[in-house]
Parts: structure tokens; C-alpha cells; sequence
């Protein structure tokens, strides 16, 4: 039995398919391009369907006899489609601006309060109704032609399978479930006059939507049959893959956006988490539920430095066989390098969910090189982290320790500079995908393969390495943080003059 995990992300999608001992049979990925300005952010709904089959053709024609495919991807986007199945509009991704007003008008009709509580989620433009709104009251025209609305994981399934379900994760991401009913809230819904029915409909995560279209199959060469499952938003996968799966658990999960996602039951009681803009989704179980504190710009703030400033390090690099990443990293100085980096470049996630608020660098002087500003970004990064790790713990959560995968994770020197800033250990596990592999244990369940997550868990994720505080390292991180404390409310106020 062969199972494929397809992770459907922002820049691109990746496929990687295991046999059930975890052997890995094929990996691969596909890019495809975003449109970004002051004042949109879209990518092509047709060119991630072309990377997604390009990508199914390759797995079937390197690994024949593929069982079953899970789907994964990012939240918030949602793919128009007409009666023809035609998109209607590019997509428009969580860090688009459009959406503002509609996030307020649903908030002076319904109240935050109400709104948190329902939506587990505080009114915010990232989210898919206030831009549905905003579609709504300026491109009336196109509006009236939407057919079906699909977040970027039903809408590959749809595609695949012609079924319309949507797993509740993903589902959260709207802002518009209920989190305690696990369905489409009439109220939120009305208030932003929009139709719930356009929209799939809410599943568990791990529900098999059925087989492949055959006339996808013979395009694809698909096995006939093949089952497809939807998985769950990209970031409970993840935490999945790290064998992050019950309540006092989180995930570290180093990728284009940097976020922690701590696991609990209940949902704790006061109102703190909703204040700090922590959105709450719900987990695998019934009575599980997690949270995400994140950073717009984790490894994407890295790659924007190394892409923008580092030529010179590339051509070393190449040279001597290296990724430009672990060159500069070689050359990095192992102390604090005193320089703050406020990483609100595609604005501030939480806490803060200021779309207003931008980067900034401070504390340069003339000895300072590249390398020095490229260990301040992984610095401010982990900076905003402790920040909300402290918020969380205000809200009832306590993280005690973090299971890393992803991207970043694959550097140790960024590992032990989050155990010296954070506080805590950090363990990085054996899956550098967590992904991509969260969504084949929920497939492999769906499947037959394996009994239960836990027995996926046992056979698919391991511990590789503890990284653990230096008391010494971070007792020089301790000054440098409080002086972090205070940037965004210094930085702030310069942006609005």
C-alpha cells in the first residue's frame, strides 16, 4: 500500500508519497508565481491546478499503485468558481489588504466578542468573508456568477473527485464555523450577506471524499480507484507530522510563515487568547482544539535577505557545493548581535494583527556586515515568538517544550538560538516535511494502513535532537529581548505620520 501526501501551499505545492514502513518512493514540488503590490496579492487559481497534476502525473509514473492521495493546504484563499467550473478572479491571499472595512462593518454588527467566541477567530481582512464581502460590494458583476466557493483544499479535492467537503480546519479559516457546533454560523453569515451554501460542506479532517474522477485518472495515469482524502489546514498537518497529537503539545513549525501551534482541551475560559488575536481551530478529536501564533515573514524574511542582498555569498556558495544559507550561517558569531529587526515586512501577525505595520532595523552601525544582519532576522523572528509564547501563557497555555519541523528547521544553529531566546527545548524530528507526512498518517488512517494515528505516529515520527537552553547564551538574549519588548510600540506611531 502507497500513500501520497500533497501539501498545497502559498509559493507552491509538494507531493511526497511513503510505502507503510515510511520509506520514501518519490518526493517532488512545482512552483508558481504571486502577484504582490501595495495594494493586492493574488496568485492563479488555473496554475496551482496545473502544478497540482503536474505533480500527480510524476508520482504515478514514479511510483505505480498509488492506494490513496490526502490534501493539505494553506488557509483563508478561496477559489470562485462559476457554473462552468471557470474561476472568476485570481486568488486573494490572508496578506492581501482588501477586506478592512467589511472585517469592521461585521464587527460594529455583530461585536468582537460574539464574533471570537463563535468564529474562535478575531475580525481580521486575512480571513475569507470580509474579502468575500469586499468582492461583493465592488465587483457586484462577478459576484453574481460565484457557482461554488472552495477554500485551496476543496478546491483540489472538487477537482479531483467532484465531491464538495471542507474539513473543519480549513473551514476556520473563513471566519465563518461555529468551533463548538462544527458547522457554518447563520448568524455570521447573514451578517456578511453571504450564502453559506455556496460553500462546501464542513468534514473531520482524514475524510476520504472518494476515488479519482476516471477521466482525471487517464489524464494523470492515476490508478483507477485511487482514493482522494481531505486532510485539514496545512498547519494542523504539520503539527500532526511532528507527533504533535494531544492537549500540552506544540509544534514549531519553521516554513515561509513562522508558527507555533500549541494543542489543548478545553478552550480555556476569560478571553485572553481572543484579545492577543489568537485564532482557535479545531483539532482531531472532538474535544481537542489548537491555536496559532505566527509571524507573516518566519523563513520568508530569511530567503527575502539572502535573494535581495546576498549575491556575493551565492557565488561562494556554489563554488564550494554549499547552500547560501549554511555558508552565511558558518560565518555567524555565536552572541547576540545587538541589532533588533521589527519582522512586520507583510505586516504584523500576532498579537498584533496590525496590517499597517511595517519592518524595520534597528541598532546598525558601520561594523556591522551582511552576516550580522542576516542572524538579527532569525533573532527578531524568535523574538516575536517569546513575545507570544508570553501572551499565550497569559491566556491559560503553557508551552514547556516545541517539536520543530519545517524548512527552518533543518538548521541547527537556528534551533539553538530559539532554546536560548524561547527558554525552552526544542526537539527537531525526523520529518523535515511535517506536512506533506501529517497528511499521509491521516490518509493512511483513511486508508487501511494504519489502525490509528498513533500507530502512523509510531512508524512515520521520531526525535532526531534536544536542542537546550545555554543558561549563559541566555542570560545575554535576556537584555536584548526587553529592548525588543518595546520596538513595535516605538516603531509604530512614525508609520501613521
Amino acid at each position: 500500500m502507497i500513500i501520497a501526501g500533497l501539501d498545497v501551499g502559498s509559493s507552491g505545492a509538494k507531493v511526497t508519497a511513503l510505502d507503510k514502513s515510511g520509506k520514501m518512493l518519490y518526493t517532488g514540488s512545482r512552483e508558481y508565481r504571486a502577484d504582490r503590490n501595495a495594494n493586492t496579492h493574488e496568485i492563479i487559481a488555473a496554475d496551482v491546478w496545473v502544478a497540482v497534476k503536474e505533480l500527480l502525473r510524476e508520482a504515478a509514473a514514479s511510483v505505480p499503485g498509488l492506494t490513496a492521495v490526502g490534501v493539505i493546504s494553506f488557509g483563508e484563499s478561496f477559489v470562485l468558481l462559476s457554473d462552468k467550473d471557470e474561476p472568476l478572479l485570481p486568488v486573494m491571499m490572508y496578506t492581501d489588504p482588501r477586506g478592512g472595512k467589511e472585517a469592521d462593518l461585521l464587527r460594529e454588527k455583530l461585536g468582537d466578542r460574539f464574533i471570537s467566541h463563535t468564529a474562535g477567530a478575531s475580525p481580521h481582512p486575512m480571513f475569507s468573508l470580509p474579502k468575500l464581502m469586499w468582492i461583493k460590494s465592488n465587483k457586484p458583476e462577478i459576484f453574481a456568477q460565484i457557482k461554488h466557493i472552495f477554500l485551496i483544499g476543496d478546491f483540489i479535492v472538487y477537482m479531483l473527485t467532484g465531491r464538495r467537503i471542507t474539513d473543519y480546519s480549513l473551514a476556520a479559516r473563513t471566519m465563518g464555523l461555529d468551533i463548538r457546533a462544527k458547522a457554518w454560523s447563520k448568524e455570521i453569515f447573514e451578517a456578511a450577506g453571504i450564502d453559506p451554501a455556496l460553500f462546501s460542506k464542513p468534514v473531520p479532517a482524514g475524510t476520504d471524499a472518494g476515488a479519482v474522477l476516471p477521466e482525471i485518472a487517464r489524464e494523470l495515469g492515476l490508478p483507477e480507484g485511487m482514493r482522494v482524502v481531505l486532510c485539514c489546514h496545512d498547519q494542523v498537518a504539520a503539527a500532526l507530522g511532528s507527533g504533535v497529537m494531544r492537549s500540552g503539545m506544540a509544534a514549531d513549525g519553521g516554513g515561509t510563515v513562522q508558527c507555533i501551534t500549541p494543542v489543548f482541551s478545553p478552550i480555556p475560559e476569560g478571553g485572553s487568547l481572543h484579545e492577543n488575536h489568537y485564532p482557535i481551530i479545531p483539532f482531531l478529536r472532538d474535544d481537542t482544539y489548537c491555536c496559532y501564533a505566527f509571524s507573516f515573514t518566519g523563513g520568508a524574511l530569511v530567503k527575502w535577505f539572502a535573494d535581495q542582498f546576498a549575491d556575493r555569498y551565492k557565488t561562494e556558495a556554489k563554488d564550494k557545493g554549499m547552500t547560501v544559507y549554511q555558508l552565511m550561517e558558518g560565518q555567524i558569531r555565536d552572541k547576540p548581535t545587538g541589532i533588533l529587526v521589527l519582522p512586520h515586512f507583510a505586516g504584523a501577525a500576532t498579537p498584533y494583527m496590525d496590517t499597517g505595520s511595517k519592518g524595520a532595523f534597528v541598532g546598525l552601525d558601520l561594523t556591522h556586515t551582511p552576516i550580522d544582519i542576516f542572524m538579527a532576522i532569525m533573532e527578531g523572528i524568535t523574538y516575536e515568538m517569546r513575545l507570544n509564547i508570553e501572551k499565550l501563557s497569559d491566556g491559560g497555555i503553557k508551552i514547556r517544550e516545541l517539536y520543530a519541523t519545517g524548512g527552518c528547521a533543518k538548521s541547527g544553529l537556528w534551533l539553538q538560538l530559539k532554546a536560548d531566546i524561547l527558554g525552552i527545548p526544542i526537539t527537531r524530528m525526523s520529518i523535515g516535511e511535517a506536512g506533506t507526512v501529517g497528511g499521509i498518517m491521516l490518509t493512511g488512517v483513511a486508508a487501511g494502513m494504519y489502525n490509528d494515528l498513533e500507530e502512523a505516529a509510531n512508524t512515520l515520527v521520531h526525535p532526531l535532537e534536544v536542542y537546550r537552553p545555554r543558561r549563559e547564551v541566555q542570560e545575554q538574549y535576556e537584555r536584548h529581548y526587553r529592548r525588543y519588548r518595546r520596538l513595535y510600540s516605538a516603531v509604530r506611531p512614525l508609520l501613521d505620520q
